[in-house]
């Protein structure tokens, strides 16, 4: 009821209507998500989560990928970043959302996080989970959806340098939203 009070009160009717739908139920995108893409079902397969439950493996395929775009880098800078940014945003956004969803925020810190792209999370936590973790495990915005640092924290278990885990993570810089971060990984510009 004072929700209603406030909304015929303060707000515009497009705010009201917006605010209204909040109330019944309806689904808000994130901020790195597509408002048409539904959350991660954990009791359908996706691939984010066999990566993650392997996330040894892909710990080490990471590592290889990452010396390999090292050595590519005097290449990379002949040819020019500027020019090699859109082929790489296709290969790097083309692989990593199939295999972990990924969001392109331009900061990837997969191997920090087990493998599970904290981007995924609906508050964008870079830095471990929400105070609102069910006691299943599952996302507390979406009650569907496992929580991406419990994945996380499951992955980090398996991994060598797991303990990555428990770095501090800077703020997503949003300005680096759809570049890629693996020309950033061959410049030495990414951590």
């Amino acid at each position: 009821p004072l929700t209603q009070i406030w909304i015929a009160r303060f707000s515009t009717p497009s705010a009201a209507s917006f605010t209204a739908s909040l109330m019944v139920g309806s689904r808000v995108p994130f901020a790195f998500e597509a408002s048409t893409k539904p959350p991660r079902d954990g009791n359908k397969f996706a691939l984010r989560f066999w990566a993650n439950r392997h996330a040894r493996g892909m710990e080490i395929t990471y590592s290889i990928v990452e010396a390999t775009l090292r050595t590519l880098a005097p290449l990379f800078k002949l040819i020019g970043y500027e020019r090699m940014e859109t082929p790489m945003v296709v290969v790097e956004k083309t692989i990593k959302s199939a295999l972990f969803d990924c969001r392109m925020c331009g900061q990837c810190i997969l191997s920090s996080t087990g493998m599970s792209c904290p981007m995924n999370c609906p508050k964008n936590l870079r830095n471990g989970p929400c105070g609102g973790v069910r006691a299943n495990g599952n996302c507390e915005v979406y009650a569907e959806m496992p929580c991406v640092w419990v994945k996380g924290w499951e992955g980090s278990r398996l991994m060598k340098e797991g303990d990555k885990i428990m770095d501090v993570q800077k703020p997503i810089d949003h300005r680096l939203k759809g570049r890629s971060s693996w020309l950033a990984v061959s410049q030495g510009a990414h951590e």
